[in-house]
């Protein structure tokens, strides 16, 4: 057993606090904050302030910035302006601040995005990346029995892997709380310190996105205890989709729709010429303010996910309850409309594609 670091708990309350701040601005998402500008007219924002994340789970992000597919598609006036998150939450916090038009983001600070604004704030407008998440621990845990007493980290409390990992342990009898404590303690902590503290013994395991798991497997001799892939039909489910503010989409439709175009030239891409965008996906890390991954490590994160345009919306109401169930979203939200896929679809049309569904929560 290892036992918690204060400065872990300190982040476990940090992140308490941020949580229902988060929810707080969601709630008040129906002011349009934002400082865009360009002709509501023409559908063209001056602006497009995208989030992501510097994970290759958000490699549909860092493909479109590094291969130029997004300044190409948005064209010369509309100016691109781009922000690095850590996790989920942080990125919800600045949508509903008025600092960004769009994210690439999982699926559950999404959920608390649109159901604490009554289903005002935001829309999902495409898939982006399924696959690409693991519960990797040090050796000598074996079964989910082993995991009582250790302490385990996920990226943000209330993030897309936060709540897969409480909702695991919860069905493995396992009690945890957001609290922090219980038969096993969840210490959200960045993913650029998860590897360190794993390293040091500061922590027994965590469940994180691509590459983190790819890194402590490979580097610091951890083994995948849990793939999130196994726990879903068909081993499919969305780890990353993009979102945009329903503000925006209302106003500047062309300029959605070019980010659209871009996000499925990205795909393809990635479809069509795995090593280049493996390349691209390194230079776009370095870009961020981070590393290029060693070739061992890229290779398997890329192995582990699928990048997809298709939102996979099935999957999407079985992650609302388990959000509930972890004890990070305050109650069932009513999911219907949380979708727009139409202008995909259009674009997907154009270009022979097949279309995606809905699965009966927007349109389509």
């Amino acid at each position: 057993m290892i036992r918690t670091p204060p400065h872990l708990l300190r982040r476990v309350g940090v992140a308490l606090a941020v949580l229902p701040l988060a929810w707080g601005l969601a709630a008040c998402g129906s002011a349009d904050s934002s400082a865009d500008t360009g002709s509501p007219a023409s559908g063209v924002a001056g602006e497009l302030r995208l989030g992501y994340f510097a994970n290759v789970t958000h490699a549909a992000a860092l493909i479109g910035v590094q291969q130029g597919y997004l300044a190409g598609e948005l064209g010369a006036g509309t100016r691109l302006t781009t922000q690095v998150f850590n996790a989920g939450p942080d990125e919800v916090e600045a949508l509903f601040a008025g600092g960004l038009d769009a994210a690439y983001i999982g699926p559950s600070p999404t959920i608390n995005a649109y159901g604490q604004s009554d289903g005002d704030a935001i829309r999902i407008i495409s898939g982006a990346a399924s696959g690409g998440a693991e519960l990797v621990v040090r050796k000598g845990i074996d079964t989910a029995a082993d995991l009582k007493g250790t302490t385990l980290a996920s990226p943000q409390l209330g993030n897309t892997q936060d709540v897969a990992l409480r909702t695991w342990l919860t069905g493995q009898g396992l009690k945890n709380s957001v609290q922090g404590g219980g038969d096993v303690t969840i210490a959200p902590t960045a993913n650029s310190d998860i590897l360190t503290l794993f390293r040091s013994g500061g922590i027994d395991g965590a469940w994180v996105p691509e590459p983190y798991a790819s890194a402590l497997v490979l580097n610091e001799g951890g083994h995948v205890l849990v793939d999130e892939k196994d726990l879903w039909p068909h081993g499919a489910f969305v780890t990353t989709h993009l979102i945009v503010r329903t503000r925006f989409l209302e106003k500047y439709p062309d300029t959605v729709t070019a980010l659209l175009r871009a996000n499925v030239e990205s795909v393809e891409f990635a479809a069509k010429d795995p090593v280049g965008a493996k390349a691209a996906v390194n230079a776009g890390l370095t870009a961020a303010g981070g590393k290029a991954l060693a070739a061992p490590v890229l290779d398997r994160a890329w192995s582990e996910l699928t990048l997809t345009y298709d939102p996979i919306a099935s999957a999407l109401a079985t992650s609302a309850t388990n959000g509930v169930s972890a004890g990070t979203t305050a109650g069932k939200a009513d999911l219907t409309g949380i979708y727009d896929l139409a202008p995909l679809n259009a674009v997907l049309a154009g270009q022979q594609l097949p279309r995606v569904t809905a699965d009966g929560l927007g349109k389509e």
